[in-house]
């Protein structure tokens, strides 16, 4: 029964491999419909940066931990739907010279990574962004909501 479990399975025993057992037809089942779909098998840790979001009778507090990003290299976003972005780009060049300027050692390295979510009633104009040892604290404020809680009555013609 373990190898139900449709997520990372490595091999299979060839001894239970027979077309009888009902066991490999489920497995097989599952083997097939999830193999197209890898954001239902997606592990937490591919996600490029960890980002935590608590919402308040007034605002959103977004924190995305980006430990050793300079705020240079940081674009945050927000648009007229609500939707929060932050994107990460920046270049690393590393230079070893020895006394004549000949290189003895040099690296060049490109990272770039963005999260994008979704904060309901965001107000563009209210958003606030700083970083304080490598934790990249938003605060963007919500727009007032208006009470769309009243039934109209509607005349039939």
């Amino acid at each position: 029964m373990a190898g139900l479990i449709p997520f990372n399975r490595k091999n299979r025993n060839v001894v239970s491999a027979s077309p009888r057992n009902p066991f490999n037809m489920i497995d097989d089942f599952f083997d097939e419909a999830f193999s197209d779909f890898p954001s239902l098998r997606r592990n937490l840790t591919t996600d490029p940066f960890k980002v935590d979001v608590r919402e308040t009778d007034n605002e959103y507090l977004v924190e995305a931990e980006l430990p050793g990003v300079k705020k240079e290299d940081i674009n945050v976003n927000l648009s007229d739907d609500g939707r929060l972005s932050i994107a990460v780009n920046r270049n690393e060049d590393v230079e070893s010279k020895d006394e004549d300027g000949n290189y003895i050692h040099r690296e060049r390295r490109s990272e770039a990574m963005q999260r994008s979510l979704y904060l309901e009633n965001a107000k563009p104009d209210g958003v606030s962004a700083r970083l304080e040892d490598g934790l990249l604290k938003i605060n963007v404020t919500k727009e007032e909501q208006v009470n769309n809680d009243s039934t109209h009555r509607i005349e039939i013609e």
